[in-house]
């Protein structure tokens, strides 16, 4: 939480240390700029997009009871926090499932550009709603987030990497449900710890769990061996991690330090997944991610 907006007294005591908060800040920039670009490879060696969205609500599970548990079980349970926290909950997994369907058609060195441009809606929704003010600055990220999704959007019919349109319907999509997300946790983080905000969205990822099975052509083969289920746990176990370690970053840091350092985790996924592919982007769309990317940096600060 930043100074605006402080964390909610609790009975429990963190046993984590409070000046390592750039500790807590760097693992969640580097463990889900290198989850971001590791992602795909379970679904492209066979292992459906719907289950690897399964796998990864699992591993939020025991990052969840951590949290709790190092908060003396403290979790808020009036009608306020349950309404608030399931419906940032769902718009987190919600995103989170059509995430894995958006890399199916579409390489992650252009769909997480897309996607980490959710702060425009936000921008969006604290100003008309909310009455806040935007700094210049997030003014001039959010002028440039959109040249950058025309970028980014743009496929010419040989590129045979990118199949047809349907990657950023999807990758919008989440755009949409995680920029409004960011919008009701800054109404969540006024009565609810972090450490509770974590657990119902553990609990609403679970709960999308037989929506993503109901989803899997179970007819067609599976890839059961390491490759799947057990890669994707390895992989998906940084998402979570990170979101975790974001929570105790913004409780001990600054935030106008912290989101600017974590908003350069698409930078990282960029970086790994060009070499994963071993291919430069076009030119169009390496001027969309450079826009994106400046754009990202600019609304992700918080001063």
């Amino acid at each position: 939480m930043d100074e605006r907006h402080p964390a909610p007294a609790t009975p429990g005591h963190s046993a984590l240390r409070r000046d390592h908060w750039l500790l807590y800040a760097t693992i969640t920039t580097l463990s889900w700029g290198v989850w971001g670009a590791l992602i795909e490879i379970p679904e492209k060696a066979g292992f459906p997009a719907t289950l690897g969205y399964s796998v990864w609500a699992a591993t939020m599970i025991p990052c969840a009871l951590l949290a709790l548990r190092m908060n003396a079980w403290h979790w808020e349970h009036d009608g306020r926090a349950i309404g608030l926290g399931s419906a940032l909950g769902f718009l987190g997994a919600g995103g989170q499932l059509l995430l894995f369907e958006a890399l199916r058609t579409g390489p992650a060195f252009i769909v997480f550009p897309v996607v980490s441009l959710y702060p425009v809606v936000t921008i969006g929704l604290s100003v008309t709603l909310l009455g806040e003010r935007a700094p210049r600055r997030q003014w001039t990220g959010v002028a440039l987030a959109l040249p950058a999704i025309v970028l980014l959007s743009y496929v010419e019919s040989t590129d045979t990497l990118i199949q047809g349109v349907g990657w950023f319907v999807l990758a919008v999509g989440v755009l949409l449900a995680w920029g409004v997300q960011a919008y009701v946790m800054k109404l969540a983080n006024d009565t609810m710890t972090a450490e509770g905000i974590f657990g119902y969205m553990a609990l609403t990822a679970a709960l999308l769990v037989p929506v993503a099975l109901v989803m899997t052509a179970f007819d067609r083969p599976i890839e059961w061996g390491f490759r799947g289920p057990y890669l994707a746990a390895l992989i998906h176990v940084l998402n979570s991690i990170g979101a975790l370690t974001l929570v105790y970053a913004l409780r001990y840091g600054k935030a106008i330090i912290v989101v600017p350092l974590t908003a350069l985790a698409p930078v990282i996924t960029i970086g790994l997944s060009l070499a994963i592919y071993q291919r430069m982007p076009a030119t169009y769309h390496l001027a969309g991610i450079l826009l994106a990317v400046i754009a990202i940096y600019l609304m992700a600060d918080d001063g």
